[in-house]
């Protein structure tokens, strides 16, 4: 057991816990943050992303002895930004929402990618949503959705 310190949603956060769980789990058990979701627990699926110091990581994949003094944001963080908003928005209209269950790892690999690249390609979309599966919606929507976002974003990204 060990003390540790990070960001969580733009809050200091400290918790003693065994630096060898995961984040996914701390997140969820600790914090009660259960917009990360576990779907494949390996990596891949992209159902529990989130940011780490504005990068995305799959959080069932970092322990958290790696996020010492880092920030995190997880979808309930990032859903009271405007830009959440906007995107939220798109998604809706678009139809690029069915069950729910990859939605919030949608939503944080769209603003990943946005913030580092706010006029993508359709190719560089695509690029930008891989590692995060849909087995719903599909790849077409998604991708109308973040169009759409970039167009009514007014500027925000």
């Amino acid at each position: 057991m060990a003390k540790i310190k990070f960001q969580l949603n733009g809050k200091p956060v400290s918790l003693e816990t065994d630096l060898n769980r995961r984040l996914l789990d701390v997140l969820r058990e600790d914090f009660s943050l259960t917009g990360v979701k576990e779907g494949c627990g390996e990596g891949e699926c992209g159902a529990c992303a989130v940011l780490l110091d504005h990068e995305i990581v799959n959080s069932c994949s970092v322990p958290i002895a790696n996020v010492m003094n880092k920030d995190i944001v997880t979808i309930e963080g990032y859903s009271t930004t405007s830009r959440y908003q906007v995107l939220r928005e798109a998604f809706e209209e678009e139809g690029a929402v069915q069950c729910g269950f990859c939605t919030p790892g949608m939503m944080i690999a769209s603003e990943s990618l946005l913030h580092k690249n706010p006029n993508p390609t359709d190719e560089e979309i695509k690029i930008g949503l891989s590692g995060n599966l849909c087995r719903c919606t599909g790849y077409n929507m998604i991708i109308k959705a973040i169009k759409r976002a970039m167009k009514d974003g007014d500027g925000k990204w």
